[in-house]
């Protein structure tokens, strides 16, 4: 691809060859961070406009708080894989994808400077602005494909992008003891818990039994929304975030 206006003002363009068009036309309503887990940023980017990469984001944001955009927003950038939410499965097609530049687990998982976070806040309110994307579904990697991606981290600060406007967030509930679901648990409460993993968005099937595929959709929202312990474990203050997280919709409200 030839050059392009950027959507993003601040954004300087570094077009990347790996897009195509959304499927039946769709609009994107969601945006998905990721961290790059790669160990330099330099090496990422250019790994991203790579033809033989096979992969995309429509943004890269660096540590300083630098912005790139290698992919227009009405067209399919291929960074989400795999991936389902809310029974849709092409995740690609609906969402804006947005790399952020992070050496993640791989690199021992370092803090997001500042000015990243800044520069991450800004780009989502304008794309949130401007396709009226709603709090619940700017979303991490994690969240779409449990167990297969851990992106963009339990370091990754929700809460301040939260109180700056973007993404859906409620105070985490205190971790105390008490009664918790784990696997290889089974029956009426655990299958409540599917429900409720599932009503939020989650990929979870609603078996009754605790497997590994629900310790999975456990760990990703706990990497989300309760990332003080990130164990897949079904505790008094995961289930009760969760609660008050669905309750805090407004289809719910």
């Amino acid at each position: 691809m030839t050059s392009f206006e950027a959507d993003f003002r601040s954004a300087r363009v570094q077009p990347s060859p790996n897009h195509g068009e959304r499927t039946d036309g769709r609009r994107p309503d969601m945006i998905l961070l990721h961290y790059t887990g790669m160990p330099t940023a330099d090496g990422a980017l250019d790994w991203l406009c790579r033809v033989e990469s096979q992969v995309s984001s429509h943004y890269f944001v660096h540590e300083n708080g630098e912005v790139v955009q290698l992919v227009p927003e009405t067209r399919r950038a291929w960074h989400a894989g795999k991936s389902s939410w809310r029974g849709e499965t092409d995740i690609n097609s609906l969402s804006i994808g947005i790399e952020i530049a992070n050496s993640g687990h791989p690199g021992g998982l370092p803090d997001y400077p500042e000015k990243q976070i800044g520069a991450v806040i800004e780009l989502c309110r304008d794309c949130v602005k401007r396709w009226s994307i709603a709090p619940e579904r700017v979303l991490g990697h994690s969240d779409v494909a449990p167990i297969r991606k851990v992106d963009p981290g339990e370091k990754f600060p929700w809460a301040e992008l939260h109180r700056a406007g973007v993404g859906h967030w409620v105070e985490p509930a205190r971790i105390t003891g008490g009664r918790f679901f784990q696997r290889g648990d089974a029956g009426q409460p655990v299958e409540a818990l599917q429900s409720m993993l599932s009503l939020y968005g989650y990929g979870t099937e609603i078996t009754g039994q605790f497997s590994e595929k629900t310790a999975g959709d456990v760990e990703a929202f706990q990497r989300h929304f309760r990332p003080e312990r990130v164990d897949g474990i079904a505790d008094f203050s995961t289930i009760d975030t969760l609660h008050r997280l669905l309750s805090a919709l407004p289809r719910y409200s």
